[in-house]
């Protein structure tokens, strides 16, 4: 039986693997593009529009475009909390003063 076993081994033609590729390696954001990117973030209408160019655009870096995602999930909920605030404020003094 052995040698049933060793024949059907050499016989057999040997499997072809893929090599593993490389996983692409991405040059980390330098420190100088994070100055400027916190700089547009202080200039207004400027940095919402840039948060969603760095977000979906396909030229930013992966890390820049998470950090950019994560900064309009901030935003949106800032959004929320501050509509929800004025909804009850403006509820409470409407009740207060009777309509007007």
């Amino acid at each position: 039986m052995d040698t049933n076993n060793m024949n059907q081994n050499q016989n057999q033609q040997p499997v072809y693997t893929q090599p593993v590729g490389q996983p692409e390696v991405e040059t980390p954001v330098s420190v100088g593009d994070w100055v400027l990117t916190i700089l547009l973030m202080c200039i207004p209408c400027v940095n919402i529009i840039m948060l969603f160019v760095w977000a979906f655009g396909s030229s930013a870096p992966k890390s820049k475009s998470n950090w950019a995602k994560a900064q309009l999930i901030w935003v949106l909920i800032g959004v929320v909390i501050t509509i929800i605030i004025y909804v009850v404020f403006g509820a409470a003094l409407l009740a207060q003063y009777g309509g007007y």
